[in-house]
């Protein structure tokens, strides 16, 4: 899994009207937790979240916070309901001989069969829930949708790895190839 180096700033006050002088300055408030350390509270301009949050990719995060180096992952992200910018972020601190949980991309490769006869791919799921090191951690999950036809679906129990377990339901589907309305009036047709 690729790393991504941000830089925060750390910041002793906490509190309603700190936060509010941060993000009036353009910052975005953060905390990294989950360390063999106290929480630590820092701030980052919110342009620096744009390779991060705005991106269909995952990282692993390489904080540097007043001269010290964290490795992290994104935990959750709080979005304003109205414009849409950046609230808050939680970090959660990771370490090579502990799994970590995280969202991952699903790509999928190939042509479908049910797609070149006439249907439409529905992806159902962008992102997996995976549990595992940070260094198995993937990039992407890859999927063969090269045999899926209309009306069947790809579920979360037939995805399986050696490096990483998939907490999804496994009968949640990740693709489906449906039939679209044309593909069903042409059979009608061809039947009259």
């Amino acid at each position: 899994m690729k790393t991504l180096a941000m830089f925060g700033y750390l910041r002793d006050e906490v509190g309603k009207s700190s936060t509010k002088s941060l993000r009036n300055e353009g910052k975005v408030p953060c905390v990294l937790y989950g360390g063999k350390n106290e929480n630590i509270n820092f701030s980052m301009y919110s342009a620096d979240f744009k390779n991060l949050v705005y991106t269909p990719s995952a990282y692993k995060v390489q904080l540097e916070i007043d001269g010290k180096t964290h490795k992290a992952v994104l935990k959750d992200i709080q979005f304003h309901p109205v414009n849409d910018t950046i609230l808050h972020v939680d970090f959660l601190a990771i370490s090579e001989d502990r799994p970590v949980e995280m969202k991952i991309p699903v790509k999928f490769v190939g042509n479908s069969v049910g797609v070149r006869s006439g249907g439409k791919l529905i992806a159902k799921a962008q992102k997996l829930r995976v549990l595992a090191l940070p260094s198995k951690l993937p990039d992407v999950i890859e999927i063969k949708i090269d045999d899926l036809d209309i009306g069947q679906s790809i579920k979360v129990a037939q995805i399986s790895s050696q490096e990483y377990t998939i907490l999804d339901s496994p009968n949640n589907p990740i693709v489906t190839v449906k039939t679209t309305r044309a593909s069903q009036s042409a059979a009608t047709d061809s039947k009259k």
